[in-house]
């Protein structure tokens, strides 16, 4: 692995507050995005005081000029493991030569393995819209996208659908 694969993914609130911080080895990209993976072991940083360590591996598209990003996990696992797939709505992502930052827009669209679907931290979006002072057409993208995005994630649309299955099985395989 050379420094040129690792991708340091770096999550802020509105306003520059940190949110997550963590390194991913890059695999590859397509016409989705640039997806990365993150083995069992890597750390992950929330805010300035909370550290995680990842049980078991998971990927993570980056897309191209998109309102979201998603992590497809492993396997069932315990507890909040039970995840299939986590879309974050964000503002798109930027990339500085290999750090890509992001704003996490609160919104989140998750597929739990046993194909049910939910919309999640609406209430935590509704509080930061006023508290942070979102502009109105953030918003308007956050909640038009986070619709669009829970039909696209219950219907198992591309890369919801085996794209993302497929690129899980590229990151084990790594």
């Amino acid at each position: 692995m050379t420094a040129q694969d690792m991708v340091k993914v770096r999550f802020s609130k509105w306003g520059g507050t940190p949110h997550w911080a963590f390194d991913m080895e890059r695999l590859g990209e397509d016409k989705h995005g640039v997806w990365l993976w993150a083995p069992a072991g890597t750390v992950l940083r929330r805010g300035f005081d909370k550290t995680i360590h990842v049980q078991q591996g998971f990927v993570k598209v980056i897309t191209h000029d998109r309102w979201w990003t998603a992590v497809w996990n492993v396997g069932p696992g315990v507890g909040d493991r039970l995840i299939e797939v986590y879309v974050d709505v964000i503002t798109p992502a930027v990339w500085d030569g290999a750090t890509v930052r992001m704003v996490d827009l609160d919104l989140d669209v998750i597929r739990r393995h046993d194909g049910s679907v939910e919309i999640d931290d609406e209430d935590e979006f509704e509080e930061h819209r006023v508290v942070f002072g979102y502009p109105d057409h953030v918003v308007d993208k956050a909640r038009t996208e986070t619709a669009r995005l829970a039909i696209a994630v219950e219907r198992r649309e591309e890369p919801f659908g085996l794209v993302g299955e497929r690129w899980l099985e590229v990151g084990r395989a790594h």
